[in-house]
């Protein structure tokens, strides 16, 4: 069984391409043959312009990892492992420290930086592992599925340090499963299923991929009727009812929402709401695979025992 299947990938420097797929797609696998932790069978790979099978250890020099799971030592402070990762990637001690100490303030995790790993919350633990794999100043950053576990606010303040980190010119290459997280980040996407890459493109044009827009006007059960008859007006294709909610695919864009309003008011109709409703990533990902995606971005997680945020 193959795990990827002739999938090819470029990045652009300074920029972030997300490879969003469910589990078992490919996604981590492909991050471990491109961070020289997996050998591949047969292909090749570059990571900026080296060979990683070639020279795997000149690809180390320039890359962070951050993995699903904190790799990080739980007996030792989140300080100690800072210092530790930049001992290992020969950074002399007072580097080292140095390195350390900008990395907490930088992920607000000063106030527990001498406090045992195994007493951090996942967010906190996620945090550190973020902070461990920049200790280089990497150029090349891989983020396998690094918000998974995150409440909400863990997982804005990531996409914050992310935003920041590409800012500054690295490079990202990020898998997730959720799909507002690509649409917030990326500046590509790539839509893999089963080992193979089957869209490529930014969210607006993998979005065009789906179709056009839908004009949805929500209003009182009064007017649904003559709310059916305006929007069939104005689309060529059957109207959706859902609830006291009609819709329809437009394809004149803003203009079939100014006829829409004109109608509306020409007939002393006030809309609890009025939307000209573009696909989402959830369309794309269902229109391209045939299937919803494995998850979809989570309400706020309950704290479990020994983690949480």
């Amino acid at each position: 069984m193959r795990a990827l299947d002739d999938l090819s990938l470029e990045v652009a420097e300074g920029t972030v391409l997300s490879v969003l797929g469910p589990n078992g797609a490919g996604k981590t696998t492909t991050v471990r043959i491109l961070a020289t932790l997996l050998k591949p069978d047969s292909g090749s790979a570059h990571v900026a312009g080296i060979d990683v099978i070639k020279h795997p250890d000149k690809v180390r020099e320039l890359i962070g990892l951050s993995g699903q799971y904190a790799a990080v030592d739980e007996t030792l402070t989140g300080w100690d492992n800072l210092v530790m990762f930049g001992r290992l990637y020969h950074l002399g001690r007072q580097q080292s420290i140095n390195r350390a100490n900008e990395l907490l303030e930088r992920f607000s995790l000063t106030d527990s930086a001498r406090r045992p790993i195994k007493t951090y919350s996942g967010g906190m633990r996620r945090r550190l592992d973020l902070a461990a794999s920049l200790i280089v100043q990497p150029k090349v950053l891989f983020l396998d599925e690094p918000t998974t576990g995150l409440d909400p606010r863990g997982r804005m303040e990531m996409w914050g340090v992310i935003e920041e980190l590409v800012t500054g010119g690295v490079t990202v290459l990020l898998t997730t499963q959720y799909l507002e997280e690509a649409d917030q980040l990326a500046d590509e996407i790539a839509v893999i299923d089963h080992g193979t890459v089957i869209a490529r493109g930014t969210s607006d044009v993998l979005k065009k991929q789906v179709g056009g827009e839908r004009l949805e006007i929500t209003a009182e059960n009064q007017d649904l009727a003559k709310v059916q008859e305006i929007i069939a007006g104005i689309s060529a294709t059957a109207t959706h009812v859902d609830g006291r909610t009609v819709s329809a695919p437009v394809s004149t864009g803003s203009s079939a929402l100014i006829q829409a309003l004109r109608a509306l008011d020409e007939a002393s109709i006030h809309p609890l709401d009025i939307a000209l409703k573009r696909p989402s990533l959830d369309d794309v990902f269902l229109s391209l695979t045939g299937h919803v995606a494995e998850e979809s971005l989570p309400e706020p997680v309950k704290k479990k025992k020994g983690g949480g945020q």
